[in-house]
């Protein structure tokens, strides 16, 4: 998992509530176990037309937020099913960060497994980001998870709290396969004095 330490990029304004997996990417995409590929169809109903045209109105569309790397949205992000298919379509599409009043639990965990940085912020705080954000390719954010902190456009800087374990496992580009890897010698010892005080359990079949 590519490790997440400071991304300065402008932000996508979505000042919507309660998007749900489904809209991030609708159920006819998440029948693949892989990762990649799935860029293409996230927000698909708010992109593009029922014919496949994007819609040129949708923030995701235009420049300069077509490349943006994160993303300034409402409250409630995430809710409906649990499909992991919903972090891996933003991740595939480029978004490293997402801020918002609040999230879907289940979401907001996902996130963290697929190398985005989910943060929360009050309602008030991301309502002025959302405006900054609406202001085009001058208005470049800075978020630094090391000091955990959002910069915005204005320079304000603003606070945020994130799990001492998720953070580290970001900021390392751990998944929790690879967490559980790190820490394979400590695992390796165990076994090795486990089988010495007990032999009978360690016995094969």
């Amino acid at each position: 998992m590519e490790p997440f330490v400071r991304v300065a990029s402008v932000a996508a304004p979505l000042p919507i509530d309660n998007v749900d997996t489904d809209v991030i990417i609708p159920a006819e995409f998440g029948v693949t176990m892989e990762r990649g590929g799935l860029g293409p169809h996230a927000f698909n109903a708010l992109r593009r037309f029922p014919d496949g045209r994007e819609r040129p109105d949708f923030v995701l569309n235009r420049a300069p937020w077509r490349q943006a790397k994160i993303l300034v949205t409402g409250a409630n992000f995430g809710c409906g099913s649990s499909r992991e298919h919903a972090p891996w379509a933003l991740r595939d599409f480029g978004l490293r960060a997402i801020v918002a009043p609040s999230f879907a639990d289940i979401f907001y965990g996902n996130c963290f497994r697929n190398g985005i940085l989910p943060v929360r912020l009050p309602a008030a705080v991301v309502a002025d980001l959302m405006a900054q954000a609406g202001l085009g390719a001058n208005a470049v954010f800075t978020i630094d998870l090391e000091s955990q902190t959002l910069v915005a456009p204005d320079g304000a800087t603003h606070a945020f709290d994130v799990d001492p374990w998720r953070r580290r496992c970001l900021l390392e580009g751990l998944d929790e396969i690879g967490a559980t890897l790190a820490g394979a010698a400590a695992i390796e010892r165990f076994e090795a004095g486990y089988a010495r005080r007990r032999p009978w359990a360690a016995r094969d079949g």
